[in-house]
């Protein structure tokens, strides 16, 4: 009898605990590695993009040292692990980090022919707990999600161990799109958005008891906006409200980015109920974005507490209204106000994480408190170039470079993070690190300072000629298509231009000059256009 009651006991127990696990991936339908070899520097390194930038060969040089760090970057799942594809890892540890992973497919995306990074994301996705939270943070030998006892102090007294990165999944998902023209994974990834988009929308505060009950719209507070933590931000030591009902000014612009591209997603999946929701959805968290964390008065955008005060630090995290398109365009006059000003923003190389007026700057960075970080710098430049204010983003992103190239120079490397004030990494920051740090010279250079917007999806090249040297493109994939562009050095920016094209396929090209705007339905193979 006593036996047989133990196996009774030994039965119910395995049952209820198959019962209640967890089915990690259960949305995602990718559920196995399919073994797919790395590539190899040496020989595929003249597969990817080539620029051609005359009067800055030292940029040339700092893009080509990036993609060959990348390279090492290269992984693919151990035998025990659950991961699912090969990935690029950021370079940090022997983990792998949710929104550095999204920001380094922001440049990788141009050698998607070599490696589709974009899949490394299906790592996060085939995690997925059953409520459809995502974790920051995996292991990479056996897939675990790491826990922390404490997050920066802020939430220690409750043992607040799950942090989220910012929900970007969506936005990376159609930037590559944009480039590769592919949207077969569009499918397969909506369930999984869809289910994530779905618990970051609940009501919640931080707890360390039942902690994936809860989401990220404070449930304390009447501004129903939403929180994040100092390590969840990905920003882990900069000043922020500490307490609960909190609302984060750039959590919550991505939550509408993320609503945003959501309805991208399903406009190409030709669901456009659910397009018309999520932007509807995206519309009422600007509105109240504006309505709580919008000063007048100071011209930026704060985070708030509880009880709907502001928490008046200017912290980079109040420009990604700019990205998530909520600020008017009066708003965003002002925001490029701050950045413009040397007591501020402006300063030796930009943009610190920290206004350089706030009592916690530090002109080494300190990390987050002053640090210049390519992820905030792609979202200020990127805000920028959302309203129109091309010229400046351009100038924004040349001084960044200059900076990078300063310290490239003496040290034949990039870094995690930069100083503000002098032309040194950050203190701390690690070298050879691309990481997200590829950013800066390999996609700002194609887009900012060289002024090309590719659209694999619309088979067209937007190009907004801007310089007089000699400059330009080679072996740039557009979608399916291999193309070429350069334009031949001129006496300045508003001379005529005469502009070589190769191409493989038939395209668009709409060139944007100071003299006006022309477009080219081009034809497969070589081209020489005359922009007058």
């Amino acid at each position: 009898m006593i036996r047989k009651m133990m196996l009774i006991l030994i039965l119910s127990f395995i049952f209820n605990t198959i019962g209640n696990a967890q089915q990690l991936g259960k949305h995602f339908s990718k559920k196995v590695y399919v073994p797919q070899p790395l590539p190899v520097w040496s020989e595929t390194k003249d597969w990817l993009p080539g620029p051609i930038l005359s009067d800055n060969p030292g940029w040339i040089e700092m893009y080509w040292k990036s993609w060959e760090i990348a390279f090492r970057g290269f992984k693919k799942p151990a035998p025990q692990s659950p991961f699912v594809s090969n990935w690029l890892d950021e370079a940090f540890s022997e983990n792998i980090f949710q929104w550095d992973t999204i920001f380094m497919v922001m440049f990788a995306r141009y050698g998607h022919n070599v490696f589709p990074a974009i899949e490394s994301l299906d790592n996060f996705y085939c995690r997925q707990r059953d409520s459809g939270f995502i974790g920051r943070e995996y292991r990479e030998k056996d897939g675990k999600m790491i826990h922390f006892d404490s997050d920066g102090g802020l939430f220690s007294e409750k043992g607040y161990k799950n942090a989220v990165n910012p929900p970007l999944f969506t936005w990376a998902e159609v930037e590559s799109y944009r480039i590769t023209g592919d949207k077969s994974r569009f499918q397969m990834i909506l369930p999984v958005l869809e289910k994530y988009a779905e618990w970051l929308n609940r009501n919640g505060d931080p707890a360390a008891e039942d902690w994936e009950a809860n989401g990220r719209k404070s449930k304390s507070a009447n501004h129903k906006l939403y929180w994040n933590t100092p390590l969840g931000s990905g920003m882990d030591n900069t000043p922020r409200p500490a307490q609960k009902g909190a609302g984060w000014v750039e959590m919550s612009a991505q939550m509408v980015i993320m609503y945003n591209n959501l309805a991208i997603i399903c406009d190409a999946l030709d669901e456009t109920d659910k397009a018309d929701f999520y932007r509807n959805e995206a519309r009422a968290i600007g509105e109240r974005i504006n309505k709580w964390c919008w000063n007048e008065e100071d011209g930026f955008y704060y985070d708030v507490l509880a009880n709907g005060s502001q928490f008046k630090k200017k912290t980079i995290g109040g420009f990604w209204p700019l990205l998530a398109g909520v600020a008017s365009k009066a708003q965003a006059r002002k925001l490029m106000a701050h950045l413009k000003n040397e007591q501020e923003f402006w300063r030796k190389i930009v943009f610190p994480t920290l206004s350089a007026d706030e009592k916690e700057y530090h002109e080494y960075g300190d990390y987050w408190n002053g640090g210049v970080w390519a992820p905030t710098n792609v979202v200020v430049i990127k805000g920028l170039e959302k309203y129109g204010y091309n010229d400046f983003a351009a100038e924004a992103t040349e001084k960044y470079l200059a900076g990078m190239y300063a310290v490239f120079k003496q040290t034949q490397t990039v870094y995690e993070n930069y100083a503000p004030e002098h032309f040194a990494p950050g203190q701390p920051a690690k070298a050879d690190f691309v990481g997200w740090t590829g950013c800066g010279p390999i996609q700002l250079l194609f887009e900012n300072v060289m002024g090309f917007c590719p659209d694999g999806a619309d088979n067209t090249l937007v190009w907004i000629l801007r310089r007089s040297d000699r400059h330009g493109v080679e072996n740039l994939k557009l979608g399916k298509n291999t193309v070429s562009v350069i334009c031949a050095e001129r006496e300045n920016k508003n001379s005529p231009a005469s502009i070589t094209v190769v191409c493989t396929m038939p395209f668009h090209l709409k060139i944007i000059h100071p003299l006006g705007e022309q477009s080219f339905i081009l034809d497969k193979g070589k081209h020489v256009l005359k922009i007058k």
